[in-house]
């Protein structure tokens, strides 16, 4: 670790919060436990994950999009694991960037483990990621909460997701733990589950267990999947249409806008929200550390 105090951020995107650690040159030590100790929202400073940001050029799994990417969203979930890509995180990640004026309004690119996203900052506050297209593999699962069963469909935006459709939100249970799916096989590093009812003409509410932080509040890749795999129940699919079409999806913590285009290119709007900053205790993370 370092004895040197670390500062972070704290900030959320429709409430999916995160922990912010600013490093340019990956110089921070950030293993597993501690970023869970971080995460801890009794023993630390709380969050649904942390955003680790790096320079491009100073992080060997990054080092190759830094043509492309200046910053490298270095992200990890709650538990300390690593994930590839965090909708919610890319956003809150955009405005701590521009907040630091690392970056001004207009495009941005961002890298991640996901791959290069682009990102458009606008006056007005709003955020927009593109996201990548969603690919769709044929095997899903089923998912059992409380004895009711539902088929799935099996959408990755980066990371996995299996999206089913219900008839109440609280069928989807607590969360507190990944809900059970056969076949097992389909998601061998578990997956994000999506709980969805409708609420209009492309207007869907959801519920989510990420993988690595249980329920959250908001998950940006997953209002992304649920957006998709709503779109190809109604037989509103862009790249059969030639049209773009566009979801407004609910979630606990506020909503996001997310429309689908023709070429498959799939772009996110929603708020980014920085609250607090300070900084870290290097004494705290000496007991951690050892």
């Amino acid at each position: 670790m370092t004895t040197s105090q670390i500062a972070f951020l704290k900030g959320h995107g429709t409430e999916n919060d995160f922990v912010i650690v600013p490093d340019a040159d990956n110089a921070v030590a950030l293993p597993a436990s501690v970023v869970a100790r971080l995460c801890d929202r009794r023993a630390g400073i709380g969050g649904d994950g942390l955003l680790h940001v790096v320079r491009s050029a100073a992080h060997p799994e990054a080092r190759t999009m830094a043509r492309d990417a200046e910053w490298f969203m270095d992200y990890r979930n709650a538990d300390g694991s690593v994930a590839e890509m965090c909708g919610n995180g890319v956003r809150v990640f955009a405005h701590y960037l521009q907040r630091a004026g690392l970056v001004e309004d207009g495009d941005l690119a961002v890298a991640t483990r996901g791959g290069v996203k682009k990102v458009h900052l606008a006056k007005n506050g709003d955020i927009t990621v593109s996201m990548g297209r969603a690919l769709l593999p044929a095997e899903g699962v089923t998912v059992t909460v409380d004895g009711r069963e539902w088929d799935t469909r099996n959408v990755n935006m980066g990371n996995p997701h299996a999206v089913a459709f219900v008839e109440d939100l609280a069928h989807a249970g607590d969360l507190l733990s990944e809900p059970f799916f056969v076949p097992a096989a389909v998601y061998p590093d578990g997956v994000n589950v999506e709980f969805v009812v409708d609420r209009g003409p492309r207007h869907v509410a959801m519920r989510v267990h990420e993988r690595g932080s249980g329920e959250t509040r908001s998950c940006g890749t997953g209002a992304c999947a649920v957006a998709v795999a709503a779109a190809r129940r109604d037989a509103l699919d862009p790249t059969t249409t030639g049209e773009p079409v566009t979801y407004t999806v609910d979630l606990p913590g506020g909503s996001l806008v997310i429309t689908e285009h023709p070429d498959g290119e799939i772009e996110m709007t929603g708020p980014a929200v920085i609250v607090a900053e300070g900084k870290i205790d290097p004494a705290w993370l000496e007991t951690l550390n050892g």
